[in-house]
């Protein structure tokens, strides 16, 4: 999907901001069972269609709505991941707006998982 310049700029500037994780380090905490909230930011559609195990579902429309609620503790690691990484990245920007300390937002989303 080619995305619009505008939207390219905006998660461009989010990602100056933010910490981005690589597949395989999520993919190691996966293995290691270390302690962290893996969380899809996609449309729930997408959601339906496939997801990587173990992880909960706050599409990017709801995520700054229901976070406190879903994950009170702000200092919890979280990695937030999307389709190609852009809508996590804005939503890892949100995050630590709203006081998340430890947010990363993986590279490539669900499409570098190879699921």
């Amino acid at each position: 999907m080619q995305h619009h310049n505008d939207f390219i700029k905006l998660t461009e500037e989010a990602k100056t901001r933010i910490k981005e994780t690589t597949v395989e380090k999520v993919k190691q905490l996966l293995v290691t069972q270390a302690p962290f909230y893996l969380v899809d930011v996609r449309e729930d559609n997408e959601w339906e269609k496939g997801r990587i195990t173990g992880a909960i579902h706050l599409g990017k429309g709801i995520i700054e709505r229901d976070i406190g609620t879903a994950i009170p503790d702000k200092k919890a690691h979280i990695v937030l991941y999307c389709g190609g990484g852009s809508r996590s990245a804005l939503a890892a920007d949100n995050l630590q707006k709203m006081g998340y300390s430890h947010v990363e937002s993986m590279v490539g989303g669900y499409r570098a998982w190879g699921a």
